[in-house]
């Protein structure tokens, strides 16, 4: 009964979803495209029999690559399909992957979209980032005997308790999932307290601890370095929300009185907002270029805005510190695992609810450093660019963390190969 009052409420706003994604269209002209996919509708015929991947955005699809490539290494005549939910997700696959993977949107859950969407590409496996429970695709699963795996998943007790309200319902959903790779024991809890059984159940980890500097990055990063700022320090501000920006320029200005030469790269989390975040620069009165134009900084550039997609591993790279944002409003925080995979110090705010097990892991380690506002900010990036050896026992730290937890990646492709054919050498 619940399922179909579901599908019916989903029909009902339809016209309201196209509206959301024509007024967001206006500021990111992506979302105004493809809009067919979301319907199983596509232009070609579709790679069949193979595995079907699904990360709404960017942070799963990050968390995803390792898992991806690791997937075409082993099994290279399976065809892979990675589908998003937004155009930034979509633009991050691409970037990632090019033409070694399918790329297209997942369908909305409405029945005969999901039904078309399988009818085209029939996988044999479906793997799902993180927690993204769609009750028809679930059910359409289960009617074509599809296996299902939740990978990386995790359950905040927020979303927990409003599951838990739909008694039955959920209850349902969750038997129909064959596995869930929990990234620790309390979200796997969750899970089984929502219905699922412990057969079903499996902690491997985070797999966001599986990502590594590869070494033509590292080189990418120094090569980039020595032409920006071969002489000057340089701090980074990332996955910057509305509210974020502000207080980085107030501490970045408060920073330039004691460190002149210093320059920021301010990378904010939508691309849509790039124009908001060079108007606030050039509000704050200081001279940026930004990363699209494809100049390099001159001595009296205080600011790199950066306006690209695909290149936060590479920026990182070449900052002495980072600042991840969506923390200092309450976003959740992004993905602190990035900057620390490059030995650099990491500061965040303290909404970091969307990480919490591996902020609390870093900060524990001395890996993490939390700050509330623009003061605070200055000051611990003043003290980190002061003293090399107290930058370098911070960056030491958070990329001890992410060493020390590896290997979920591993442990989940061992839980797969029941579900893939013989590995093939």
């Amino acid at each position: 009964m619940l399922q179909l009052l579901y599908t019916a409420l989903f029909y009902l706003i339809q016209p309201l979803i196209w509206i959301r994604l024509w007024l967001r269209g206006r500021k990111a002209p992506a979302y105004r495209k493809r809009w067919a996919e979301r319907y199983g509708f596509y232009r070609q015929p579709l790679q069949q029999g193979g595995i079907l991947l699904h990360s709404v955005s960017v942070g799963e699809t990050l968390a995803a690559i390792p898992l991806v490539r690791a997937l075409r290494h082993r099994y290279p005549s399976l065809p892979i399909t990675v589908t998003t939910m937004t155009p930034t997700g979509s633009e991050r696959v691409l970037s990632a992957f090019g033409r070694d993977v399918q790329h297209v949107y997942l369908p909305y859950d409405l029945p005969d979209a999901v039904s078309r969407f399988l009818n085209n590409i029939e996988p044999r496996l479906v793997l799902v980032m993180e927690t993204e429970l769609w009750p028809n695709l679930i059910a359409a699963l289960h009617r074509r005997q599809i296996p299902l795996i939740i990978a990386n998943a995790r359950l905040s007790a927020r979303s927990a308790k409003s599951y838990a309200r739909l008694g039955k319902f959920t209850r349902t959903l969750m038997r129909r999932i064959t596995l869930i790779a929990a990234q620790n024991e309390e979200d796997g809890e969750r899970f089984i307290a929502l219905g699922a059984g412990r057969s079903q159940l499996a902690v491997t980890g985070s797999l966001k601890f599986d990502i590594s500097v590869t070494p033509q990055m590292a080189a990418k990063s120094v090569t980039l370095r020595r032409q920006w700022a071969p002489h000057r320090p340089v701090w980074i501000a990332t996955s910057t929300h509305e509210g974020e920006e502000s207080v980085i320029l107030a501490a970045h200005k408060s920073l330039l009185e004691q460190f002149p030469n210093l320059l920021l790269i301010l990378v904010p989390r939508h691309p849509e907002r790039f124009p908001d975040a060079i108007s606030l620069v050039r509000t704050a009165g200081l001279s940026y270029i930004t990363r699209s134009s494809g100049e390099v900084p001159s001595g009296s550039t205080q600011v790199v805005v950066g306006d690209t997609m695909g290149e936060l591993m590479l920026l990182y790279g070449m900052s002495d510190l980072a600042f991840v944002g969506g923390s200092l409003v309450e976003r959740g925080g992004h993905n602190p695992l990035e900057p620390a995979a490059h030995a650099i110090p990491v500061l965040m705010g303290p909404h970091t609810f969307n990480f919490k097990d591996i902020c609390a892991r870093l900060e524990q380690a001395d890996g993490l450093i939390t700050v509330t506002d623009a003061a605070s900010l200055a000051k611990e990036i003043s003290s980190l660019l002061s003293d090399e050896d107290y930058r370098n026992y911070y960056g030491r730290h958070a990329v001890e963390v992410l060493y020390q937890n590896q290997g979920a990646l591993q442990r989940l492709l061992d839980l797969l190969k029941p579900y893939l054919p013989p590995r093939q050498h």
